[in-house]
């Protein structure tokens, strides 16, 4: 960790963003243009209709393979030294990789690197891989960790009943794990679309209709050329562009990654108001400090910590959702700047769900007070008594209770008391008189054992 280092990302949070390194940062942008400059050439070796460039040995492939597999840190540096004279990133890449060619077989395909290709060709592509192999090697397996932590957390409180509060207010009782497997549930829609997330690409030259590519070959398909190698990169292609590809995949994907870090937000919220409550518990680790002054304090950093992640992710993620599907005519650079940020969200993400996971491994349920909260609440029964009244034709069943319960704390002696005095049917009062505030909870348990398994 450096301390001087401007961003929490590359300094106190340095160690918690480390895996998405690989992915997006500035050597990964890097490392995937030499990839896609590479593939490019190794394709156009393997074209019968790009008659002037010849087949590549099995050892020259190699020699290209091991350019991406070996390239390094030290690598990049010298793609930034070279692009401190070009003033240009991608010509730095081509550059490059002309000096490590020069002197081996391959010296005579030296101008096919790079060929009819704009600086987006390379940069779409680049990108498009980034956040793919981000997602699917670090975020999505993170997401996927959290959402089966909570539903391990659930899984024994299925039947355990919880005092329900709306508007802050005691409410219906439901149980503890069915309350957080709604959480599961939301996620579990969100992680299923963040799977099956197409990531774009294309490849079509300068205003995205093969000009430069036609002149050099015209009995050459191109389209159907740059659609076997944006799919041979595994990524989905885009046929129907301007200069850069339109984003909105990105668009998609960064929406979708904000209602995920929404639904967390709401958990740290939630998880936060069920400490103060005291229905979570938090362990105690040794040497670790709540308050400055107040010794006693175990405060719940690790929800708050992931609240305000969740806040500076989203905040990038909803500008660039916006800013990278719109663009001047056929080109303007402003996506490019703006798209150097797109790690930043994702690194945002990762720490906000670590948080929240090292908060979790911190929680017990405190079940004796969950029992005290629902016993000292009896009114939450006048819902299902007025419920029953209405049924039976009684007049005025909500009034009534109104006057009995509102604002009241209502015995069960009292309760039981009103009910007797009821003209129901002995089957409806045998019923309600049975209820408890911890046994009136519907079907949470079942709702909560079929999310959770």
């Amino acid at each position: 960790m450096s301390l001087t280092s401007i961003s929490p990302l590359d300094g106190r949070y340095a160690a918690q963003t480390r895996p998405l390194a690989e992915f997006v940062s500035e050597f990964a942008l890097i490392k995937y243009r030499v990839t896609v400059e590479i593939r490019w050439l190794i394709q156009l070796s393997q074209e019968p209709e790009i008659t002037d460039v010849r087949a590549f040995t099995t050892a020259e492939i190699t020699l290209l393979e091991r350019l991406i597999a070996s390239f390094s840190v030290e690598d990049a540096t010298l793609v930034k030294d070279i692009e401190r004279t070009t003033n240009h990133d991608v010509k730095a890449v081509e550059y490059f990789l002309k000096e490590r060619l020069q002197g081996s077989s391959l010296t005579d395909v030296l101008e096919w690197v790079h060929f009819a290709c704009t600086s987006e060709d390379i940069n779409n592509l680049s990108h498009a891989l980034m956040l793919k192999n981000g997602m699917e090697q670090v975020l999505l397996p993170k997401i996927h960790e959290l959402i089966e932590t909570i539903a391990d957390f659930a899984r024994p409180y299925a039947a355990t009943p919880l005092l329900s509060r709306t508007h802050g207010q005691p409410a219906s009782p439901s149980t503890l794990g069915k309350e957080l497997a709604v959480f599961v549930h939301r996620w579990r829609r969100q992680e299923k679309q963040l799977a099956a997330q197409e990531y774009l690409g294309k490849l079509n030259g300068a205003v995205g209709c093969f000009n430069a590519h036609l002149c050099a070959y015209p009995n050459a398909d191109w389209p159907a050329l740059a659609q076997r190698f944006v799919e041979s990169l595994g990524l989905v292609y885009n046929p129907l562009t301007t200069q850069i590809e339109s984003h909105d995949y990105m668009a998609e994907l960064f929406h979708t990654l904000t209602r995920f870090n929404n639904i967390l937000l709401d958990f740290d919220r939630d998880v936060w108001t069920y400490i103060a409550l005291g229905v979570f518990l938090q362990k105690t680790v040794k040497g670790e400090v709540g308050s400055s002054t107040m010794p006693h304090k175990v405060n719940p950093i690790d929800f708050e910590n992931s609240e305000a992640n969740v806040g500076i992710a989203n905040a990038l993620f909803e500008h660039l959702a916006s800013k990278l599907a719109v663009s001047r005519l056929q080109r303007d650079l402003s996506d490019s700047s703006a798209i150097r940020s797109m790690g930043t969200g994702l690194a945002h993400t990762l720490i906000a769900i670590t948080a929240a996971l090292r908060g979790l491994r911190k929680l017990s349920v405190d079940e004796a007070r969950l029992a005290a909260d629902l016993n000292a609440n009896w009114e939450v029964l006048a819902e299902p008594i007025q419920t029953v009244m209405r049924k039976a034709g009684l007049p005025n069943p909500y009034e009534r209770l109104k006057e009995l319960t509102r604002g009241a704390r209502i015995t069960p002696e009292g309760l039981a008391a009103f009910v007797e005095s009821l003209e129901l049917p002995d089957e409806d009062k045998q019923r309600l008189a049975a209820l408890t505030p911890g046994t009136y909870i519907g079907v949470a348990e079942k709702l909560a054992k079929e999310t959770l398994g």
